[in-house]
């Protein structure tokens, strides 16, 4: 072997192993909180006020039993989820359309248009949150799971019609147009041809909404006021009621309201991969 050709190998060894080391650490760094989250949730109190460890000397389920006890968080965890899906559904449905009008139709103010929504998303919560609930008082809605999803509407549906625009911009016009000349209407072509070629981006957009609902805490935090109608953010800040925080149910009750959104990610991790890879060409 020439001197240059092991110069290149011994180069390209180092090139693999640094690329390893790096991904080694970044994985690190992404799964220590989610492993320290849940050894903490089955660590006894004295050590996990006493003596932190990596590796609990002994397990136990008692954040757990203490923190089911009484049903209220399994109660926020349904909550949360009758939300999230709520919202999801409907944002996605009618940011369909949306997006598809703005992709595929010429009039007026279209772009004026794009730039509000755009402009919707990216204003911040804490500057909606009291013209809101104001908002929400007033239709009678302030303590119930239905302001709260119209509410978590004014935030996912810019996002979702956002998004959207690029996948449908990724559907050639002559499949459409193919269609309607074999009889279908512009509404059959929409469901037809460009909704299924445009699943893994609606799947994405989707899984993206149903999150951003599942997470979100400060609209809750100043709509919801009784115990019934709390969400699973909102009753893991409650149990914070002193300047010790309970660590222990705290880890617990994160460990059960992360295990809908792993299964979500889980199985749709095709879609999300497709999806976003789908999105980022704009046609």
């Amino acid at each position: 072997m020439s001197t240059s050709a092991a110069s290149a190998q011994r180069r390209y060894i180092a090139g693999r192993v640094l690329s390893y080391a790096l991904l080694g650490i970044a994985v690190i760094l992404v799964l220590f909180p989610i492993y320290w989250m849940v050894i903490t949730s089955l660590k006894l109190p004295r050590e996990i006020y006493r003596v932190p460890s990596l590796w609990p000397k002994t397990f136990t389920l008692d954040n757990f039993e203490k923190l089911l006890a009484d049903g209220s968080f399994m109660l926020a965890i349904r909550n949360s989820l009758i939300v999230s899906t709520i919202v999801t559904l409907i944002s996605v449905t009618i940011s369909s359309f949306a997006a598809y009008s703005m992709v595929r139709f010429r009039y007026r103010f279209r772009g004026v248009i794009g730039r509000l929504i755009l402009f919707a998303y990216l204003t911040p919560g804490s500057l909606l949150f009291i013209p809101l609930s104001i908002v929400m008082a007033q239709l009678r809605l302030g303590n119930s799971l239905v302001g709260l999803v119209l509410v978590y509407l004014t935030f996912s549906l810019p996002l979702s019609t956002w998004l959207l625009q690029g996948y449908f911009r990724g559907v050639p016009r002559e499949l459409e147009e193919q269609g309607m000349i074999d009889g279908l209407s512009r509404f059959g072509a929409l469901i037809r041809i460009v909704l299924p070629l445009s699943a893994p981006g609606i799947a994405a957009v989707a899984i993206f909404t149903f999150t951003g609902a599942w997470n979100e805490l400060l609209f809750a935090l100043v709509l919801i006021t009784s115990d019934s109608q709390r969400t699973a953010p909102l009753a893991l800040s409650y149990l914070i009621t002193s300047d010790v925080l309970p660590w222990g149910p705290l880890m617990a009750g994160a460990v059960i309201s992360s295990v809908p959104l792993m299964v979500l990610y889980f199985v749709a991790q095709r879609f999300m991969v497709a999806g976003m890879t789908e999105g980022s060409v704009k046609g």
